[in-house]
């Protein structure tokens, strides 16, 4: 029997000789170091999902990125809620997409193990368990307990067909309450989502992210002195530029009139301002406009630990009117 002094902790073990261990563990293990954002995950984890081992980044966008879109709002409530320490462990069943674009269902366990000195959690482990055979096969029971499934069935089978019309009907309402009918960019209602999304992802995985506002120099110029129609080709002129000099995760959307905003996820100040000056001179060396030079003022910001989206939207317009007064073309933050 092992004395108190024989006995070996975790933290005495090297992160290689874990690692090693968790190699050859069949089900998917993952290892959350929350502090620098680095996730390990075992191989069994890439096998069961049909990837090949060590392939995917060591980041939680990984992990955000395979559950599927019905399941998502759900897994997130409960594992905030053991980030915040409200329940002993986290565990939910979901929907997780493998390499061949299918859907697998896994139940999925964690526990934090160590907190940093404010209470925030500094590292957490947990496994996902393929339990995707159990779900068909209760399905499969399910159907048969049911006498009057064929009924059913046939009774609902309008219901569905009608859903289906519903279901493409308001996906075709989404895609226009999202997008801006002029210019092709996301609409002011998807902008405000998706700054909602990153403040909250901030906030749960520390992770940074800035957003860029842009005007355009005497707009109202072009269409005093050259008409609307050539104001409008401007405008569209200045998103297709934009959207092709930009990342696919960054997100341009019209905020209203001649002013855009760019969100920039996983972006700080420094790399932020990089992106407003490289949009900046492209506008510069570009023809956006046959009848004269184009100009944009900018102003960024970078979002602020707990900070409400309302104070972050009011200080990246705020850096826009600075660049406006410090005689435009210009970048303030």
């Amino acid at each position: 029997m092992l004395q108190d002094s024989d006995t070996i902790r975790i933290s005495d073990v090297s992160e290689a000789v874990v690692h090693g261990i968790l190699e050859v563990i069949s089900d998917g293990i993952w290892d959350w170091h929350a502090n620098t954002g680095f996730v390990y995950r075992n191989t069994g984890w890439y096998r069961m999902l049909g990837y090949e081992p060590h392939t995917l980044d060591n980041t939680v966008f990984t992990w955000e990125s395979l559950i599927h879109p019905d399941d998502l709002a759900a897994v997130m409530a409960k594992f905030d809620l053991c980030l915040s320490d409200s329940v002993h462990e986290y565990r939910a069943e979901y929907r997780c997409r493998t390499c061949d674009g299918s859907y697998l269902w896994i139940e999925d366990c964690g526990r934090i193990i160590e907190r940093n000195p404010d209470g925030s959690v500094a590292r957490m482990i947990g496994a996902h368990r393929d339990i995707h055979a159990s779900k068909l096969l209760l399905a499969q029971l399910e159907r048969r307990n049911h006498s009057l499934e064929q009924q059913v069935a046939e009774r609902t089978a309008e219901l569905v067909r009608l859903n289906e019309a519903l279901q493409q009907k308001a996906e075709e309402n989404r895609q226009l309450a999202e997008t801006d009918a002029l210019t092709g960019a996301a609409s002011r209602y998807r902008l405000e989502r998706v700054i909602k999304l990153e403040c909250e992802r901030s906030r749960r995985f520390k992770y940074a992210f800035s957003v860029i506002a842009m005007d355009v120099d005497d707009f109202k110029q072009i269409n005093d002195n050259h008409g609307h129609s050539a104001g409008d080709q401007t405008l569209v002129k200045i998103v297709a530029l934009v959207r092709t000099h930009i990342r696919e995760i960054d997100l341009i959307a019209r905020w209203g009139g001649d002013e855009f905003m760019v969100v920039l996820p996983n972006t700080g100040l420094a790399d932020g301002r990089l992106v407003a000056d490289k949009l900046r001179e492209l506008i510069v060396r570009s023809r956006v406009c046959e009848q004269l030079d184009i100009t944009l003022s900018f102003g960024l910001a970078e979002y602020q630990p707990d900070e409400p989206m309302s104070q972050l939207m009011v200080r990246v317009d705020r850096a826009l009117y600075q660049a406006k007064l410090a005689g435009k073309n210009q970048i303030c933050e």
